[in-house]
């Protein structure tokens, strides 16, 4: 594995966190992220799969610290280089799988003989699988404090390859009914990483250092904000779960502070956190379920049905029939 030039590799390491995330770049979309790394364009807007070969050719080789707002899969099966995902700055040599969570930092100083797959995927894309619903709360290696990377064994890599391959074939493809297929074949990439990666875990426990203080506070508002919008949920007024003195509240901290810590990880306040899973909620359930807008109003505990639409609007600049309307076609 090859090292960053001495002087870059030492902004790197000596530099505090917070003074690298200013003025980072953010992509908002899997068009946008492809044309910053310079790799052609995703044929779906919302999910893509690449091969490391494929993208040698033109990919950017040095990378700048910078965030998205997706998750990664990725199985390296060769390549050189110095790869930093979040707080994970050294890889395991050899075959590796590693995640990128939305909002977490990443950057790269490679070599261009990588081999291996990637499969990259918007919570749009999660809104209108049948599958992947609560994917946090059954895939844990995706959150973004304990998405470490781990080798694979060698026996372990034809399988795995094969799942990547299946979806790329498919992705390729011209059947009407890919994304199908494709939703299948990511769920069982999901649930065969999972099996390796609680055996890793349970080998590995020396990586108690990702588990910092912050990071278990961004985990524990995630878990708060995911289980605050479960059907048998219940507040003393519900409409409170929209707000982030609610979460600070069952944290037993100041709001000021959760949105401190929130924001410094993710680059995003935990007000928009709150109103980004609210809005993924909603596109789920337009899609999902034949619920009506004002069922659906009620089931995320906004006081009204207008309430509700106007937050959707502001958000998509759709109204929740419109965007109903336009997914199901």
């Amino acid at each position: 594995m090859i090292q960053l030039g001495w002087k870059r590799f030492c902004i790197l390491i000596r530099t505090p966190i917070f003074t690298l995330r200013s003025n980072l770049e953010h992509f908002t979309t899997i068009a946008a992220y492809c044309n910053a790394i310079q790799v052609s364009a995703p044929k779906h807007p919302h999910f893509d799969i690449r091969s490391f070969q494929d993208n040698m050719h033109t990919v950017v080789a040095q990378m700048p610290p910078f965030r998205h707002e997706f998750y990664a899969i990725a199985l390296k099966a060769v390549g050189s280089g110095k790869v930093i995902s979040g707080h994970h700055t050294e890889f395991p040599e050899g075959s590796t799988i590693f995640f990128n969570s939305p909002f977490q930092i990443l950057s790269w100083d490679i070599v261009p003989d990588w081999e291996g797959y990637y499969i990259i995927f918007s919570q749009d894309f999660i809104a209108k699988s049948s599958f992947l619903q609560d994917i946090l709360k059954h895939f844990p290696f995706l959150k973004i404090e304990k998405d470490m990377p781990f080798a694979v064994e060698p026996k372990d890599m034809a399988p795995i390859l094969s799942i990547y391959e299946a979806i790329a074939q498919e992705y390729n493809s011209e059947h009407p009914d890919k994304f199908q297929l494709i939703e299948s074949y990511v769920l069982l990439l999901l649930n065969f990483i999972k099996r390796y990666f609680q055996n890793t875990v349970s080998e590995q426990d020396a990586h108690a250092e990702i588990r910092k203080t912050d990071l278990k506070l961004l985990s524990r508002f995630q878990a708060q904000l995911e289980t605050s919008f479960y059907a048998n949920t219940s507040t003393p007024n519900n409409s409170q779960v929209h707000t982030t003195s609610y979460y600070a509240g069952k944290l037993s901290i100041h709001p000021n502070h959760l949105n401190a810590v929130v924001k410094q990880i993710t680059g995003q306040t935990a007000k928009q956190h709150i109103q980004n899973h609210v809005l993924n909620l909603a596109k789920s359930r337009l899609i999902q379920t034949e619920d009506s807008v004002k069922e659906i109003a009620y089931s995320l505990y906004f006081e009204s049905p207008n309430n509700f639409s106007s937050f959707f609007k502001k958000l998509t600049s759709q109204t929740p029939n419109t965007y109903r309307k336009a997914a199901l076609l």
